[in-house]
Order: structure tokens, then C-alpha cells, then sequence
């Protein structure tokens, strides 16, 4: 067996080890499910498994190879899944205890496209209640533990897969950005993560219950994306998921576009802070401070409104007489304001966003990428305590509100609906992973993976957690 061939191998690797049959699928997966037996007690990353089902699927695998029948990209590679997919047989409860005993009748569309190019999904990982906070912990799964450190947070809402992903439980995963629900778990973790341009990766069958091929609310602000232990993988996966329906498809296909540059020394690189000497060293032109036009405060507050108007979505009169109480208390109150003004609001709110991504893309005329930092700490101590908007967060510069401080550097991306990819790039002095957050133009997403590529051979990478090698 080759030595490139373990659990901790990227995906593309793995994939290729299938193929040249270096190992077996059914070889790779049983490794796979022995690491689990043995890590995943302490991290409660995994919360179900299909164990007989991937066995199958892994024997079909290596029949398909051992006839010469073509295979897909992910061919017998593990991989798993947020809990918050669809999967058929299986729940999806978002936390809920209400939703425990339900099994979802289909499987959602990015699961399929995953399946399709021969993955072999060996089962769901870890979220917050309602995918609503940046630590995954909920009444009917429990805590997922980080696994640089076991006493701090994997972070949130795919929290559950940035820690299998790490601690090489699986090749990679499949999760979900809101508010950086992909981006910050990736930094805690150490591991590769990308937040999609919006609607780039179909969202069907990304909901709570038994899903039953019914559209669903549509994502307004969310994406699905991939997380993995390399940049590479990053690109690969969204080759597999990304495009149109099958409806969609009738009209229009889609191709990945080349990245701008192929060197680091080619890169016209903006930041707002941090890994400023390494960019120099290797050649880049780097300018500070952000693009003309984008005000960050200005960002947060329209973010802030179009949240709370998919949150509020379903809010019952009860609760939006209290939402207009708050509301006539205090007109800043943005989530207050999404669940009581007239659509007209929403109309406005929604022509700052558009504005604001053509600043942007604007900008991206001149430069090529934009970096800032993932969020304002490294992966913190669990805290379970009172609802969230009262938690305070402790930083360099002292305590913050939870809900404002840990998702700020998020927002950006998500509100313009802009790839960003989140690099590992070395560590804190206890210890904990750091990453960088690169934000590419709209539909360019080979650009920020491929920087998040060259990153890795002058500062970070991926490196096996030591609580889990």
C-alpha cells in the first residue's frame, strides 16, 4: 500500500489510489471507519453513519473498476455531509429534538452530485440548533469538540465537519455558509474551506425534516461549499457540485473560469491587515485598506436587515408584535425592522447590496483578490451559556458581543455574494490554527482557491491536529 494512501491523504490522492488500485475502495473505507471507531468518541464530530450503505457502495466501486467502466472524480473517496442535508434514510434535524425520528424519503441535490462523481458518503456531522450559532453543539447529538484542543469550540454551524475533516475522518465535506458558517470552522480547524458565489451550488434538499423534492424557502443569502485538506480539493469538489438544475441546464451550462494568475509574484493582492511580509517576500503588489466605496458598518447594517428578513420569514404575529415593540424602541434595530416594515424596505436594503457588489466587482478591475481575517479570535472555550445575543467574546481588544463581533468579517463576502476561501496559514502561540479569508470577483472562484493554493507553499497549509494523530 502506498504511503500516500491514509486517512489524512487529500481527496484528489485518495481518488487517484482507487483508481490505479493502489488500494481498494472497500480497503479505503474500512481504514476510514477505523479511525472513526477510534477519534470520533472524543470529537462527536460524526453524529450518524451509513456504514452499511457506504460498504455496498464501496464493493460497487471496485466492481465498476474491475469491469473498466468509467469513473467519476471522486471515485470511491469518503466523504461526509452536514447533518443539515437531506439524505435519504436518514434525519436531518437541524438540532431539533422534534425532528429526531424523521427520515428524509430523497437525498439533496449537492449530496447526489457528490454520489454522482463516485463519492461514498459514510455519514452526517455535527450543528448548532437551527444552524444558529458559531459553535455546534444541540439537545440531540451534543458537542462537537475541536481537535487542536478538545476544550474549545470546532466552531459553527459546520462545525461537525471542519473537525472530521481535520482530524481525517473523511477526505472532505460538504456544508453550508451563511454567515460564515463554513469560513470560521475552517479556521478553528486548520483545514481549507469555500464559501461559493451565491447560487452557484444548488441548494435543494438543504432544509429541517424529511425533505420530499419540494423547492423550500429559497437561499437568499446562503451557499453550500465544500471543506477540505487542500486547496486542490476545494477545486474539485466545486467542479462536482457546481452549475445549474437539471431544468436549468436546458438553458444554461457552466464551466469553472481559469484562475487570473498561476504565480503568486502575478497576484494583485488587497488587505486590510496581517501576513503582510510573506505576500512581499514572494513578489506580490499589495495595497492596504479597503476598496473604495465599501464601508463595512454601512455592509453590516444591510446584511444585518436581509438576515432578519430570512430569519423572520416564519415569525408568527405574536412574535412580530414584539419584533414592532423593539422596532418603535429603537428604528436601528435591523432585525426588528426585517419582521415589521413593508417589502418596500426589503426593496431598498436590496438595491445597497446590489450596489455594493458592483463596487466590488469595480474594484476587482484593478485588483485580483481581497484578504482579511476570518474572525476576531482563534478557536475559543465552549460556551453554552444564555441565549447568544447576551454572550460576550474576549479579544486582543477586549470583550465584544458574541453575535457582532464573531461573524464581522463575514459579512462582506456574504452580503455581495462573493467567493471567499479560507487558507490555513500557521498558528497561534497556544497552539490553534489561524487562517486568511480571500475574497475573489463573483464567479471567479478558481481565483481565490488558487491563491489559497500557492498560500500553502510559502506560509500555513494543512497540518494533522496533534490531539488526533
Amino acid at each position: 500500500m502506498d504511503s500516500l494512501v491514509s486517512t489524512f491523504a487529500t481527496a484528489d490522492r485518495l481518488a487517484l489510489a482507487v483508481r490505479t488500485k493502489q488500494i481498494s475502495a472497500a480497503e479505503l473505507l474500512e481504514l476510514t471507519f477505523q479511525r472513526i471507531d477510534r477519534i470520533n468518541p472524543t470529537l462527536n464530530a460524526i453524529v450518524w453513519e451509513s456504514r452499511e450503505e457506504a460498504k455496498t457502495r464501496a464493493r460497487r466501486a471496485d466492481d465498476a473498476l474491475a469491469k473498466g467502466h468509467a469513473v467519476g472524480a471522486l471515485h470511491g473517496v469518503p466523504v461526509t455531509i452536514k447533518e443539515s442535508f437531506a439524505y435519504r434514510g436518514s434525519p436531518n434535524t437541524w438540532g431539533l429534538p422534534a425532528l429526531k425520528d424523521g427520515r428524509s424519503p430523497r437525498t439533496a441535490t449537492a449530496v447526489e452530485r457528490l454520489e454522482s462523481a463516485g463519492a461514498i458518503t459514510i455519514g452526517k456531522t455535527n450543528v448548532p440548533v437551527l444552524l444558529g450559532d458559531w459553535q455546534s453543539y444541540n439537545p440531540v447529538y451534543g458537542t462537537t469538540n475541536n481537535p487542536w484542543d478538545v476544550t474549545r469550540t470546532a466552531g459553527g454551524s459546520t462545525g461537525g465537519g471542519a473537525a472530521a475533516v481535520a482530524a481525517g475522518l473523511g477526505a472532505l465535506t460538504i456544508g453550508s455558509d451563511l454567515n460564515g458558517s463554513i469560513r470560521i470552522p475552517a479556521h478553528f480547524c486548520g483545514v481549507y474551506g469555500h464559501k461559493p458565489s451565491l447560487e452557484l451550488i444548488g441548494t435543494a434538499g438543504f432544509q429541517p425534516g424529511p425533505w420530499d423534492g419540494s423547492p423550500g424557502y429559497p437561499m437568499d443569502l446562503s451557499v453550500v461549499g465544500p471543506m477540505a485538506r487542500s486547496a486542490r480539493d476545494l477545486a474539485l469538489a466545486l467542479t462536482v457540485l457546481g452549475g445549474p438544475s437539471a431544468d436549468e441546464a436546458k438553458a444554461w451550462t457552466w464551466q469553472m473560469p481559469a484562475p487570473r494568475h498561476a504565480r503568486l509574484s502575478e497576484f494583485r493582492i488587497a488587505l486590510c491587515e496581517q501576513t503582510l511580509s510573506a505576500f512581499r517576500k514572494a513578489g506580490a503588489t499589495i495595497e492596504q485598506g479597503w476598496p473604495e466605496g465599501i464601508d463595512p458598518h454601512a455592509q453590516m447594517s444591510t446584511f444585518g436587515f436581509l438576515l432578519g428578513a430570512l430569519l423572520t420569514a416564519d415569525m408568527d404575529r405574536a412574535g412580530r408584535e414584539r419584533a414592532r415593540e423593539r422596532f418603535e424602541r429603537n428604528p436601528n434595530d435591523v432585525f426588528a425592522a426585517a419582521a415589521v416594515e413593508p417589502h418596500a424596505r426589503w426593496l431598498r436594503e436590496t438595491q445597497r447590496r446590489l450596489t455594493c457588489r458592483a463596487r466590488w466587482q469595480r474594484y476587482f478591475q484593478t485588483h485580483d483578490v481581497f484578504l482579511l481575517p476570518v474572525t476576531v479570535t482563534a478557536a475559543f472555550p465552549h460556551d453554552h451559556r444564555g441565549p447568544i445575543d447576551t454572550r460576550v467574546i474576549e479579544t486582543d481588544a477586549g470583550s465584544r458581543p458574541y453575535v457582532q463581533a464573531i461573524p464581522y468579517w463575514s459579512a462582506s463576502a456574504t452580503l455581495a455574494g462573493l467567493p471567499a476561501t479560507v487558507a490555513p496559514i500557521g498558528h497561534t502561540t497556544a497552539g490553534l490554527p489561524v487562517g486568511i479569508q480571500i475574497i475573489a470577483p463573483m464567479w471567479e472562484d478558481g481565483t481565490s482557491i488558487e491563491l489559497a493554493d500557492l498560500l500553502s507553499g510559502s506560509i500555513g497549509g494543512y497540518a494533522p491536529p496533534p490531539e488526533a494523530a
